[in-house]
């Protein structure tokens, strides 16, 4: 049978009703003496359907049942506690709360548990949000990665193989700042009696400069393909970035040479080719 009303609770009541937590107040039964109305708002119940009785089912999610209980006994012992649990409003709705329980004792050697509950709802909502983010942070980083390192395997790709050409033997070693860059190399014959040695350096680091580097590679390697002389292939580079790529935000360097086998034929030192 639930305890009566003890003179004090009756003595706070107005007090209670003031403050912005819900607050439940039971006996040692577990009766419920008083709940406010922000508890009744938190909740949807109305506090007739919880004075003088033991609603802990009723308020409390089905997983929760073994928490409060271990509650209940570690209050008796610590006088206070604080733990994270649901309310179940009466719509059914799950409510994340901050229950507080502090354990007194009257005069008369009664315990009453008084319990405030704190609405984290925003909160568990925000975390919720911030969790969807950061696992879209770290899929697209995972993505990024990826198409990073694809884009190092195709910069990679356009290192200069080991060849020997006649008597000669020409080895590259390429290591860049960053995982991908602007700079290549190119070691390839013409034909029996000519070698082609070229080195580019686009301005800046990163996939722009990548792309930029391989656009360029496209292009003299269809010119170096066709036979075009250096001092042409490099006019044609020239207006080929004007009218296609173009801007004032980067240039590139380009030092070719064409061997035929005693002397280079043709030497073109760091020619820097840039929009005007």
């Amino acid at each position: 049978m639930a305890a009566e009303k003890p003179q004090w609770l009756e003595q706070m009541e107005d007090i209670l009703e003031t403050l912005n937590e819900g607050v439940l107040i039971r006996d040692d039964s577990g009766h419920a003496l008083f709940v406010n109305a922000v508890f009744e708002e938190m909740t949807g119940y109305p506090r007739e359907a919880i004075l003088r009785k033991d609603a802990a089912k009723q308020l409390y999610a089905p997983e929760d049942f073994a928490l409060i209980e271990q509650l209940r006994t570690k209050a008796q012992q610590e006088r206070r506690i604080r733990h994270e649990v649901l309310l179940v409003g009466k719509d059914g709705s799950r409510i994340p709360v901050i229950v507080s329980a502090r354990v007194l004792k009257d005069p008369d050697g009664r315990t009453f548990a008084i319990l405030t509950y704190t609405d984290i709802s925003e909160q568990k909502a925000a975390e919720a949000q911030l969790r969807t983010a950061n696992q879209q942070l770290a899929e697209r980083q995972k993505e990024i990665e990826e198409d990073l390192a694809l884009a190092a395997r195709v910069q990679q790709s356009l290192v200069p193989k080991p060849i020997t050409w006649g008597n000669m033997r020409v080895d590259a070693f390429y290591l860049p700042m960053r995982t991908i860059g602007g700079d290549f190399g190119l070691v390839s014959p013409l034909d029996g009696q000519h070698l082609n040695l070229l080195v580019c350096d686009v301005s800046g680091h990163g996939i722009g400069s990548a792309l930029i580097a391989n656009r360029i590679y496209s292009e003299m390697i269809t010119s170096l393909r066709s036979g075009t002389a250096l001092g042409d292939m490099l006019r044609q580079l020239n207006r080929f970035v004007m009218q296609n790529i173009g801007g004032s935000v980067f240039f590139f360097t380009l030092a070719a040479a064409r061997w035929t086998g005693t002397r280079a034929a043709w030497l073109l030192p760091a020619q820097v080719i840039r929009p005007p």
